[in-house]
């Protein structure tokens, strides 16, 4: 059986009111499951960052419910939801934001020692050694390339072994050779590790390294595509999207 790591069901989120309303998602329904890696994609606007945000429970969505590791996130007091964030949900963005004045280990450590817990240096050498960097624990970000401070981000997200790793355009501020390392590092978690991984990325190329893309159109889930995804396909599919005919409006749920 399949477990889900991440459920969401109806989820809407909408901003403003009279005609300054705007519905970023609108009544999505979908799932995440344990060792999977999915792609969230759409053009700006879509709901896609809205979507991350709403699921990993930095933001509260205005309807609908998330569940994540079988805990729904509405039933949650702030601080059970804030030990949920630390302790269940791993976050990578765009922005590496590590400390500067930390080193790669220190930083590794420091979703930890802010709850008060000391980790043993074994498991912050092992979380550098899942992404490759043991030999630069002692460095700081300044020192380091922006690829090897990415991955470092990604070591700080894996130390509190989360049911789940949200990551926000984690290769949009690489060069490619250092995208492409940061892509097969998530995909290489979910293939042997088991990790549950949900990356919201305008890329193709990045898409092509998930199980599955989910396609979202003002605040919808419009397509989805699993088996056989290269950056061609994905490509295709979305031009397809684009050049379509206009549809007529569909009615909110929201």
């Amino acid at each position: 059986m399949t477990t889900q790591t991440v459920t969401l069901t109806g989820l809407c989120a909408v901003y403003g009111t009279g005609a300054r309303r705007v519905t970023a998602l609108d009544g999505v329904t979908t799932s995440f499951a344990g060792g999977t890696f999915t792609a969230v994609m759409g053009p700006s606007g879509s709901g896609k960052s809205t979507l991350l945000h709403c699921a990993a429970g930095l933001d509260k969505p205005t309807a609908g419910t998330v569940t994540i590791d079988g805990r729904r996130l509405d039933d949650l007091g702030e601080d059970e939801l804030t030990r949920l964030r630390r302790d269940r949900i791993g976050f990578v963005f765009q922005a590496f934001n590590l400390v500067s004045t930390l080193t790669a280990a220190e930083n590794v450590e420091l979703p930890l020692r802010l709850a008060r817990r000391r980790p043993p240096a074994r498991d912050v050498l092992a979380a550098l050694d899942t992404v490759g960097l043991t030999d630069r624990a002692g460095h700081r970000p300044s020192e380091l390339s922006g690829g090897e401070q990415q991955r470092v981000a990604v070591a700080r997200a894996l130390i509190t072994r989360p049911a789940v790793v949200f990551a926000d355009e984690p290769t949009g501020a690489l060069d490619s050779a250092a995208s492409q390392q940061i892509l097969r590092l998530l995909r290489a978690l979910v293939d042997n590790h088991r990790q549950t991984v949900v990356m919201v990325t305008h890329d193709p190329a990045a898409a092509a390294y998930a199980d599955r893309v989910l396609l979202l159109a003002d605040g919808r889930i419009v397509d989805e595509l699993t088996g056989g995804i290269t950056a061609t396909v994905v490509a295709e599919r979305i031009a397809e999207r684009e050049t379509a005919p206009a549809q007529s409006a569909v009615e909110s749920s929201c």
